[in-house]
C-alpha cells in the first residue's frame, strides 16, 4: 500500500522540479534580454549624467560659490530642461517600441523627426528660462549671490539645451531597435574627452566657470554628432530612410502624447530638484545647498541605473505589446522588478558604509562633508525607493499610460510629499533632513500605487490598445 503513495510523491516532486527548472530557464532568458538592453543603457546614462557631475567635481575645487552656482544651474535650470526634453522624447519609447515590435520599421525614422520638430520648438520656448534665471531663482528662494552666479552659468549653457532636443529622440530611436551598444561607445569616448578637457580648462588653465561651460556644451554636442553619424552613415536597417515631410504630419496627436510623457517625468525630476530649491530658504543656506547638491549627485548616478532598467523594460513591454504577446510583457515586468530591487538594496548598503568617505570626491570643505554624512541615511532610503519606482514608470511608458501616471505623480508628490516636507523642515525645525524625509513619503506612496496599477493590469487589453495606436499613427503614413 505504501509503494504507490511513494511513487506518487516522487512524481509530484519531479513535476515540481521540472516546473522550477522551466521557470528558472525562463527567468534566465528574460534576464538576458533585459540586461542586453539595460547594461549598455545604464552605462550610457551614467556616462551622460557624469558629464554634469564631473563638471561639478572640478568646479567644487575652484570655490564654494562656484560649486553652488553649477549645482543650482545643473539641478534647477538644466534639470528643468532635461526633464522636459527627456519626458517629451519618451513618447518615442511607446511609439517606436510598439512599431518595431509590429515590424513597421520605416515609421521609426518618421517618429524621430516628428520628435525633433516638437523638441526644437520646445527648446526655443525654454530659452527665456535660461536668460532670466537669476530673478527666477531668487523667486524660488535662492540667495542673490547664488542666483546671479548660477544665472551667468545658465547663459553659457544654452547650447546644451538644443543638444538635449536632438539627443533624446535619437536615443529612443536607437533603444527601440535595441541598438544600445553604439550609444554606450559614443558616451564612453565623450566622457573620457570630457574629463581631460575639464581638468585642462577648469583647473590647469584656470578658466573656471567659463571653461566648465565650454567643456560641458562641447561634450553634449559630441554625443549628438556621434550618434547621428551612426544613423546616417553606418547602419539603419530600414528604420532611417532620410528626411521626410511626413515629419510634419499628425503632429497634434504626437504633441499630446509627448506632453503627457513630459508631465509624467518632469513631475518626478522637479520633485527632487525642489529639495535643493527649498533648502535655499533655510538660514545660512550655502553649506546645506552644497551638501544636498552632492547627495543629489550621488542619487542621480544611482538613478541612472534605474533609468537603464526603465529603458529596458519600456523596450521589452512596447516590443512585446506591438508583437501581441501579452504574457511575455507581463513576465518581463516581474523579472525586472525583482532585479532592480536587489540592486537598490546593494546600492543602499554601499552608500551607508562609505558615507564618511565619498564627500571628499566633491568638496574640500569640512562642514559640507559633515553635512553630507548626516544626510546619507536619507540618501540610502531614496536610492532604494528609486530602484523600483523608475522601472514601474518604464512599464507605464512602454504601455502608454503616461497621462494616468501624471495624475498619480501630482497627488503623491505635490499634494502629499511636498507639504509634509515643508511642515517637517520649517514648522518642526528639522531643516534639510525634514524637507527630504517628508518628500521621501511622497515617493513611497507613488511607488505603492504604481505597484497596485501594474498588478491589476489587463495585458490582453494593452495588446489591443497597442494595435490601435500603431494604426492611428502608422497606418495613415504607411505609404509615402
Amino acid at each position: 500500500m505504501e509503494t504507490p503513495l511513494i511513487e506518487e510523491d516522487q512524481e509530484q516532486n519531479q513535476v515540481t522540479r521540472n516546473k522550477s527548472s522551466v521557470l528558472l530557464k525562463q527567468v534566465g532568458e528574460e534576464s538576458k534580454k533585459l540586461w542586453n538592453i539595460a547594461g549598455p543603457a545604464i552605462f550610457t546614462a551614467i556616462c551622460q549624467y557624469s558629464l554634469g557631475a564631473i563638471t561639478q567635481v572640478f568646479v567644487g575645487h575652484v570655490g564654494t560659490l562656484e560649486l553652488a552656482a553649477v549645482s543650482v544651474e545643473n539641478s534647477v535650470v538644466a534639470g528643468l530642461a532635461f526633464g522636459v526634453m527627456l519626458g517629451m522624447g519618451s513618447a518615442l519609447e511607446t511609439l517606436c517600441g510598439q512599431a518595431f515590435g509590429a515590424g513597421n520599421l520605416r515609421m521609426l525614422g518618421i517618429y524621430m523627426q516628428r520628435s525633433w520638430v516638437i523638441l526644437l520648438c520646445t527648446a526655443l520656448v525654454l530659452v527665456p528660462v535660461y536668460v532670466f534665471s537669476p530673478p527666477l531663482l531668487r523667486l524660488l528662494g535662492q540667495t542673490a549671490q547664488i542666483s546671479d552666479a548660477a544665472g551667468v552659468f545658465a547663459l553659457w549653457m544654452i547650447p546644451q539645451l538644443f543638444a538635449y532636443a536632438l539627443n533624446f529622440p535619437i536615443q529612443k530611436f536607437l533603444q527601440a531597435q535595441r541598438k544600445v551598444m553604439v550609444m554606450a561607445y559614443v558616451s564612453a569616448i565623450v566622457l573620457v574627452i570630457h574629463v581631460v578637457l575639464s581638468w585642462l580648462v577648469t583647473l590647469k588653465l584656470g578658466w573656471g566657470l567659463v571653461g566648465a561651460a565650454f567643456t560641458l556644451n562641447l561634450s553634449w554636442w559630441l554625443v549628438v554628432l556621434g550618434q547621428l553619424l551612426y544613423i546616417f552613415i553606418w547602419k539603419s536597417d530600414g528604420a532611417w530612410t532620410g528626411f521626410s515631410l511626413l515629419a510634419f504630419a499628425d503632429l497634434y496627436g504626437f504633441v499630446k502624447l509627448s506632453l503627457a510623457s513630459a508631465i509624467m517625468l518632469c513631475l518626478e525630476f522637479w520633485y527632487l530638484m525642489l529639495i535643493i530649491v527649498i533648502t535655499g530658504h533655510l538660514k545660512n543656506p550655502l553649506i546645506p545647498v552644497d551638501a544636498i547638491s552632492i547627495c543629489m549627485n550621488i542619487n542621480g548616478w544611482d538613478l541612472m541605473i534605474a533609468i537603464g532598467f526603465n529603458a529596458a523594460i519600456s523596450v521589452r513591454v512596447s516590443n512585446e505589446l506591438g508583437a501581441s504577446d501579452h504574457q511575455a510583457a507581463k513576465f518581463a515586468v516581474k523579472v525586472v522588478s525583482v532585479t532592480s530591487v536587489i540592486i537598490g538594496l546593494i546600492a543602499m548598503l554601499l552608500i551607508m558604509t562609505t558615507r564618511i568617505y565619498f564627500p571628499v570626491l566633491f568638496t574640500s570643505n569640512v562642514e559640507v562633508m559633515k553635512e553630507v554624512s548626516k544626510l546619507s541615511i536619507l540618501l540610502g532610503v531614496t536610492v532604494l525607493l528609486n530602484s523600483l519606482q523608475p522601472v514601474l514608470s518604464g512599464v507605464a511608458i512602454g504601455a502608454g499610460w503616461q497621462a494616468i501616471i501624471a495624475y498619480v505623480n501630482i497627488a503623491c508628490y505635490y499634494i502629499v510629499g511636498l507639504p509634509i516636507g515643508l511642515l517637517l523642515g520649517f514648522k518642526f525645525d528639522f531643516g534639510v533632513e525634514g524637507i527630504w524625509g517628508g518628500m521621501i513619503g511622497g515617493i513611497l506612496l507613488q511607488t505603492i500605487i504604481l505597484v497596485i496599477i501594474t498588478l491589476r493590469t489587463d495585458w490582453k487589453r494593452e495588446v489591443s490598445q497597442a494595435e490601435n495606436r500603431i494604426k492611428k499613427w502608422g497606418g495613415s503614413t504607411g505609404q509615402d
